[in-house]
């Protein structure tokens, strides 16, 4: 169940994202009087070959536009008249132009039509982050109340940080939320360093330059690093050990098997120690001291969960103020893009960071949490925008850079070279889906 509910996630997501996308190429085509004579979410065609498979799940021709659903859930398009894409070749493009064809309009006009499904994909991340801003807010966690220090993950163990270290500053500023530490203008960020209170001392621990590598090859926790906290039971799972043995809400585990634990990461481990035993429990309660036995099952649980100490408060937005937030998060996405393709294309980072449909559904999980759907998609908005612009034939950004020559040198580039650019594109297109796709869940099992 779990697997259909994150591969209906992305399919969802992927129809909203592809089809609003391809409705910004129609939309400016339409403004401009350029006929459209297909409008498909999805492929009616293995893609590339528009010849081979040929057939839709669902369409309906409507004036002079077929409109479907394809069979094919790797993309989308829309067949523009009289421009060589992927549904035609310059030899559908004989004769002179004619007043309803892309060939037949201004360069300028024909730049806007091919950054239209950008441009909305641009708005819908911003107006997602906008919403989810103004309707939810802004969780933070104040960085003075994060007291007891931080406890790092394995990669955060490996670039130099210990349990308990107190961040005071990042890159020698003072901080005020926790979450700054996660930015990822912090951790993709050049000569980036945290600045952090061991004991009585002040030292600093460095970021690693192929940090990206070294994240992609994490197996344990993903979150680089928690804050360290005490904890109280605020409930305890019904039926389970600690129930039958009286554990109740609000009593404090001061100590397993006699082994004093202060934090919650001291208690998983003490559990962890007595797997498959029954250990002795110290507890707080109302003040009073209380002994429970309590069986630890093979993974080290007792069956509650713990009130966190950590005190965490919510920003509230108006609308007005939603958006420049909004805005600000959706172009820090872009951002993180532009500086990991940097990091790959410098090989600081490796292309195995770069994930497929496989990967994106896994991020979306076997849970559908509307705050979590909309969150990703709004992410893969922007990322699908910065995909789109990059100037490789066959993309959006290919279409760009060659319209950009003919304004700029007042001369435009044959169709034949048109043909090939958007041949070369596609070969590459495929080989990294094919890399994405397939060899790289391949190369997992080795």
């Amino acid at each position: 169940m779990a697997i259909l509910t994150m591969i209906g996630q992305l399919v969802l997501a992927l129809s909203i994202l592809v089809g609003l996308h391809e409705f910004g190429h129609f939309a400016f085509a339409k403004l401009f009087k350029i006929r459209v004579d297909k409008f498909y979410i999805f492929f009616d065609f293995l893609f590339p070959m528009p010849n081979v498979a040929n057939f839709a799940l669902v369409k309906k021709k409507i004036g002079e536009t077929e409109y479907g659903i394809g069979w094919f859930p790797l993309g989308g398009y829309v067949q523009i008249h009289g421009m060589i894409d992927e549904t035609q070749d310059a030899s559908a493009l004989a004769g002179e132009p004619q007043p309803d064809e892309f060939r037949g309009k201004p360069a300028w006009q024909r730049l806007l039509v091919m950054l239209g499904g950008i441009i909305m994909n641009v708005i819908l991340g911003i107006v997602i982050f906008t919403a989810m801003t103004a309707y939810y807010g802004e969780t933070y966690l104040p960085a003075s109340s994060v007291k007891y220090g931080v406890l790092p993950n394995g990669l955060a163990r490996q670039v130099g940080f210990q349990t308990g270290d107190k961040i005071v500053k990042i890159n020698g500023r003072p901080f005020k939320d926790f979450d700054e530490i996660y930015q990822p203008e912090v951790l993709l960020g050049d000569n980036t360093y945290f600045t952090v209170e061991r004991g009585s001392q002040l030292t600093d621990v460095k970021m690693p330059d192929n940090f990206l590598d070294l994240s992609s090859k994490q197996t344990e926790d993903s979150v680089l690093l928690r804050p360290r906290e005490t904890f109280a039971v605020d409930r305890v799972t019904p039926g389970g050990n600690a129930s039958k043995a009286g554990l109740q809400v609000g009593d404090v585990i001061t100590a397993v098997s006699g082994q004093p634990v202060q934090f919650f990461d001291e208690l998983q481990a003490a559990l962890l120690a007595n797997k498959d035993k029954t250990a002795r429990l110290d507890v707080q309660r109302a003040g009073q001291p209380v002994t429970l036995n309590v069986p630890v099952d093979a993974e080290g649980h007792i069956g509650f969960e713990r009130k966190s100490t950590l005190d965490i408060g919510t920003r509230k937005y108006s609308l007005a103020e939603a958006l420049p937030r909004g805005a600000k998060k959706a172009f820090s996405i872009v951002w993180v893009q532009a500086r990991a393709f940097g990091k790959i294309f410098t090989g600081k980072a490796s292309a195995k960071n770069l994930g497929g449909p496989v990967e994106i559904a896994q991020q979306f999980g076997g849970v559908w949490d509307w705050q979590h759907f909309w969150g990703l998609a709004g992410i893969l908005s922007m990322v699908l925008a910065f995909m789109n612009l990059l100037p490789v034939p066959a993309l959006d950004g290919g279409h760009v850079v060659f319209l950009l020559y003919e304004m700029i040198l007042r001369r435009k580039p044959s169709d034949a070279f048109l043909e090939g650019a958007q041949r070369v594109g596609t070969v590459l297109i495929l080989a990294l889906m094919a890399y994405v796709i397939v060899i790289k869940q391949v190369l997992k099992f080795f």
